[in-house]
């Protein structure tokens, strides 16, 4: 029996845990919240420096509850920000300023790692 009964949230639950299940082997860990929270910073940070136009195609092939992580708190004026690496890798930091033993660049290859096989 499905969680909802209802095929496209159980297939984008499904996605979506086997993808924070991938990240979180990339990042050598088995918490699937820092998982969550890798992803959130790295689409979150990807996302501010893209055009309108490319946050709306990549979007569109993300799995649906990604797509609300990815969309989540999105304002498009003044967009997009700086496309500097330091810049991105800064973004990624400041998501993590509580745990200072994350290094921004292995979150960004483990991210962009996993979901290629998505």
């Amino acid at each position: 029996m499905s969680a909802t009964t209802i095929k496209a949230f159980d297939t984008t639950l499904q996605l979506t845990y086997a993808w924070l299940h991938e990240l979180a082997e990339q990042m050598g860990t088995q918490d699937r919240h820092r998982a969550y929270h890798a992803l959130w910073a790295v689409l979150h940070a990807l996302r501010d420096r893209l055009t309108v136009e490319e946050v709306a195609a990549l979007g569109a092939q993300l799995p649906l509850l990604v797509r609300g992580i990815y969309y989540e708190g999105w304002h498009p004026g003044n967009k997009p920000l700086k496309t500097r690496r330091e810049d991105f890798l800064a973004a990624i930091r400041a998501a993590f300023r509580d745990d200072p033993d994350v290094d921004p660049e292995e979150v960004i290859q483990a991210v962009f790692c996993s979901c290629q096989g998505m």
